[in-house]
């Protein structure tokens, strides 16, 4: 008789490793143990440097220009509510509504008598706000067109005009109040939705207040700049500025942090941008350097993690808000200086606002499609962001991540200035060196622009 033999089987389900219905994807099955994989830091690194190429390879930010107006663009708002409605105004006097979505005007009004200086939203969208050279603050109806919702009723007459003695050169809406504030030369003045006069006014010396932003989060303070190189903080529960430091060279845009209530960042005229921590003026946070231009307007993301900015170089630059250096810059042949710029509401998009009387919409993301990604897709970019992360400190990965064609006149300029700086490197090093130790004490980049703070 013969014995009988245990054989021992492998048994295994078809619904774990088959596809229920024909075209799923099928399923990989992985083992994660390091001593399986001995090159797979190698293989990723491969991977990361793939992606760093391609990256530059399909990068294709540029989307679109709009046209329309009759001279430079002067001013960008965006619609508090809704994702694809942008107001753009004109040197010429002429407001325009824009769809991004279709990349259509679909309203227009000649709203001011020379240049439009601000335009701003209240609260809920419903009504529009502007200010000109011609000495009048005027308020728009502007609504969704019920028939069709892409469409928007901007009223050829404004429902209310105030005019005043001076000339005004900014304007924005609280986003939790019903006030709105406007600048003119030396005053900055408080104003109610319903009355025709200021409820308040807020000086602090005689030159030309350029901009006014009411901080989003704590809706009593605002910040202004100045013609003498100053930005101020006003509390609009007192009746005096609070704080004020005095820089190098004026400032001629400022934004606030939508997620960090004390921080803001300013655009200055010595080519770089400033934060600031409102708690303390006597040193900025970080400096931001690669314009070769005067930085003209900054807008900060919705995440508050980034911000673009637009400069009198002809380009414009997204900056991570924790690093001294642009990510991206993008420029064209045919846009001309940048006066305005302004992130969406999603913060994937750029548009901007040059001389040349076009607005230009941009990706913020210069190689991410715009289809609507799938869950492997998505995984996938995601899975290379990590990669160029893990590995940008290689020489080769850092080489053609930090690649950028730019304009002649750019680079150019920017040789000079890096000749200037490492002058006066060597001549502060020279001076440090003829001296006993600690007579030359060497001042920081964020201290050196700063000229004094007053309280």
């Amino acid at each position: 008789a013969m014995e009988a033999v245990q054989v021992k089987m492998i048994s295994r389900s078809a619904k774990q490793y088959c596809s229920p219905c024909v075209g799923d994807v099928q399923r990989l099955h992985k083992n994660p143990d390091p001593t399986l994989h001995p090159f797979e830091r190698a293989t990723e690194y491969v991977r990361a440097l793939n992606a760093t190429k391609l990256e530059k390879v399909f990068a294709q930010p540029f989307l679109c220009a709009l046209g329309g107006h009759m001279d430079g663009i002067s001013y960008l708002a965006r619609h508090p509510m809704w994702l694809h409605c942008f107001i753009s105004a004109g040197v010429c006097g002429e407001m325009r509504v824009w769809n991004i979505a279709q990349r259509q005007c679909i309203g227009e009004v000649q709203a001011h008598t020379g240049a439009v200086r601000g335009v701003t939203l209240s609260a809920d969208g419903n009504v529009l706000l502007s200010v000109g050279d011609d000495m009048t603050v005027k308020h728009w109806s502007l609504g969704m067109n019920r028939s069709d919702p892409t469409l928007w009723d901007l009223n050829a007459t404004p429902k209310k005009t105030i005019a005043s003695p001076h000339a005004f050169t900014n304007i924005d809406h609280s986003r939790l109040q019903e006030l709105y504030a406007t600048s003119s030369p030396g005053v900055v003045e408080l104003w109610s939705d319903e009355r025709d006069t200021p409820v308040q006014s807020h000086s602090w010396g005689s030159d030309t207040v350029h901009c006014v932003r009411w901080n989003p989060i704590e809706s009593n303070i605002l910040a202004s700049t100045a013609g003498d190189r100053s930005i101020s903080l006003y509390d609009v529960r007192g009746s005096t500025p609070i704080r004020k430091v005095i820089l190098q060279m004026r400032s001629n845009s400022l934004a606030w942090n939508p997620m960090e209530a004390f921080n803001f960042t300013v655009a200055n005229e010595d080519h770089n941008l400033y934060t600031f921590d409102m708690r303390n003026l006597s040193t900025a946070k970080m400096v931001y350097q690669d314009h070769v231009g005067a930085v003209i307007d900054v807008d900060y993301s919705p995440t508050g993690r980034e911000f673009v900015t637009g400069s009198y170089d002809k380009t414009i630059r997204i900056f991570p808000f924790d690093a001294g250096h642009s990510r991206e810059v993008y420029h064209t042949k045919r846009m001309q200086r940048v006066f305005c710029v302004r992130f969406t509401l999603d913060g994937c998009h750029v548009l901007c606002g040059s001389d040349d009387s076009n607005l230009r919409v941009w990706k913020a993301q210069a190689s991410r499609p715009l289809k609507v990604l799938n869950r492997r897709e998505e995984s996938k970019i995601d899975y290379e962001e990590k990669l160029k992360l893990r590995f940008a400190h290689l020489p080769e990965v850092r080489r053609i991540a930090r690649h950028r064609h730019l304009p002649r006149h750019v680079m150019r300029v920017r040789l000079v200035k890096h000749d200037m700086r490492q002058a006066q490197r060597r001549k502060q090093a020279h001076i440090k060196s003829h001296h006993k130790p600690g007579v030359v004490k060497t001042k920081l980049e964020r201290n050196v622009h700063i000229v004094e703070e007053l309280e």
